[in-house]
């Protein structure tokens, strides 16, 4: 073994991702089905914007791949979040519980709708929110009032906690609906990673009131950009459909809007690129299962790092493959980090922590934020492009 284990690490990675010429990417698209016909059909017939066939055709085919009632396509996963809270009562001044370890967007969509972010803490084990944690956490910090839960230092009521899906690999979602049943507060999930990830046979997104997707560029099904709304409850599909299509009721030709909507409607020429890529995600999800067996059995034993598998009862779409270093060996990661960028294999770090961002300093969060503080500097996120698993 190398004497220096950054060199180690890079060379780890490159057995397994070959030899190949140019860049390695951290996750790219792959359009390799019927993405040509699908969108070309949208330019042939006109039907490019928010009207069309494909976006039902997209939101039933999410229907069935996940098992949902409802499927409500969106322009973006950010825009999906703030509709989710907004029908689901978040209001100005409330607080909305959310893992200081996640993507911006997350505590982004909090403040749209004027509410706090409040910073939690992960665990270890599946990167997500620690359920046992937060429960102790809230039984000393809150107070129940008329069946709603309030921040006993701030005051404000606490009304949501957005669970996120850590890079596909499933929180403990079971024990966070026990918790959020207990103190009277509403579930969303940031699925917006796990399309395809599944939680003792469930997919994700399927247990709390709402949850979101996205379809970004690096996603493992892009719509270029998009998102989608889950929710098994009809009333809140409906009130999903009609706020983010401007709140316009239906009539011939009149231009009436009942209550404030907003424009979060999913473009056809997107919904058609989803649809094409629906139907190869079965293959990608082998693919990148494949690849991160590979990994797993390449970094099995090895020093310096851990490479992150799927837990016991859960199936991982392994949207992105990650590292963790192990303690004793932190200080290596900016290394890693630039030898493998320098040998074409993209790699990077995960966030910073939210609850350090500027905008967020000042919103209430837990005194421990320890194993999120660990995660920011040990997560190393590797090449995961599904053609790399290839067999």
């Amino acid at each position: 073994m190398s004497k220096n284990p950054a060199e180690e690490v890079l060379k780890i990675i490159r057995s397994v991702v070959g030899n190949r010429d140019g860049f390695v990417p951290l996750h790219e698209p792959s359009f390799r089905a019927n993405e040509l016909d699908y969108v070309k059909d949208c330019i042939d017939t006109g039907w490019v914007s928010s009207v069309g066939s494909y976006v039902e055709d997209f939101e039933r085919g999410l229907e069935k791949f996940t098992g949902i009632k409802h499927a409500i396509a969106v322009v973006n996963g950010t825009a999906g979040l703030h509709a989710a809270m907004v029908v689901l009562g978040v209001k100005e001044n409330d607080e909305v519980l959310v893992p200081a370890f996640t993507f911006v967007a997350t505590a982004n969509s909090v403040r749209y709708c004027g509410a706090f972010p409040h910073f939690v803490d992960s665990e270890k084990e599946t990167m997500g929110v620690d359920p046992q944690k937060l429960r102790a956490y809230l039984k000393d910090n809150t107070e129940i009032k008329n069946f709603e839960c309030y921040n006993k230092k701030t005051k404000r009521r606490i009304s949501a906690l957005m669970a996120m899906h850590t890079f596909g690999h499933p929180v403990k979602i079971n024990e966070l609906v026990k918790v959020c049943k207990e103190f009277h507060i509403k579930l969303i999930e940031d699925a917006a990673e796990s399309l395809g990830s599944y939680y003792e046979g469930k997919h994700t997104g399927c247990f709390g009131e709402l949850a979101v997707l996205s379809f970004n560029g690096n996603k493992i099904i892009t719509t270029g950009g998009g998102g989608a709304i889950l929710t098994n409850d009809s009333v809140l599909a409906d009130r999903l459909k009609h706020i983010t299509k401007t709140s316009k009721v239906s009539h011939p030709w009149e231009f009436i809007h009942d209550e404030v909507g907003f424009n979060y409607r999913l473009p056809n020429l997107n919904a058609a690129l989803g649809c094409a890529q629906l139907e190869v995600l079965p293959s990608f999800i082998e693919k990148k299962r494949n690849l991160a067996s590979l990994y797993q059995r390449a970094f099995e034993n090895n020093p310096y790092v851990y490479f992150f598998n799927e837990n016991e009862g859960t199936k991982s779409n392994y949207w992105l493959n990650t590292l963790i270093l192990k303690e004793d060996f932190l200080g290596i990661r900016d290394e890693i980090l630039k030898l493998t960028n320098a040998d074409n294999l993209m790699t990077r770090p995960a966030w910073k922590l939210i609850s350090s961002l500027s905008p967020y300093v000042s919103c209430p969060q837990m005194e421990d934020l320890s194993c999120a503080k660990y995660l920011e500097k040990a997560i190393i996120n590797i090449p995961s492009s599904p053609y790399l698993g290839e067999i």
